[in-house]
């Protein structure tokens, strides 16, 4: 194994997981998201010659991954945010167990927020530090605080409206 490969495995070792995870929260499915993850590692693998250690790495396939998911939805014309709900929680009420249905009202309600909102907490979740989380969206630390916090309280607001349902 050559140190470009080696590099690249503990790259995807590192990332991988949280990329997933981020690709899941655009798509809400297994899937698409998996599909997403190979097409983000492999332009990685393409341009890893071409960081240029300005940013985190991490930072850096964060963005790829973002940008490969809005492609992706730009290019699939998806349905309207609720049908695209819908489907989410259809395929996630199979996935979960009865004591993990708030899990599945947590991710119906994520679906709900605007799709930059979305991304931000999706990676606050993933536990990125704000930093990184700032340098990706764009947008300063103190923002970035201010900004977590009402999606928050957006999210906790469709969250108990569900919840009640």
């Amino acid at each position: 194994m050559d140190l470009k490969d080696q590099l690249f495995k503990e790259i995807f070792d590192k990332n991988s997981k949280k990329i997933f995870h981020l690709c899941y929260g655009y798509t809400g499915d297994k899937d698409a998201a998996n599909d997403l993850l190979q097409e983000t590692f492999l332009k990685v693998w393409q341009n890893l010659d071409k960081f240029r250690n300005k940013s985190l790495i991490s930072t850096w396939i964060y963005r790829i991954a973002v940008n490969t998911c809005l492609t992706y939805l730009r290019s699939e014309k998806r349905q309207s945010k609720d049908e695209l709900t819908d489907n989410i929680i259809e395929n996630r009420i199979e996935e979960y167990s009865e004591k993990n249905e708030q899990i599945a009202l947590l991710y119906k309600s994520i679906a709900k927020l605007e799709e930059n909102d979305r991304l931000i907490i999706t990676m606050v979740l993933d536990e990125l530090p704000y930093n990184e989380i700032a340098e990706i969206s764009g947008i300063s630390e103190g923002n970035l605080r201010v900004k977590i916090h009402r999606i928050k309280q957006k999210l906790t607001e469709i969250y108990n409206q569900h919840a009640r349902i």
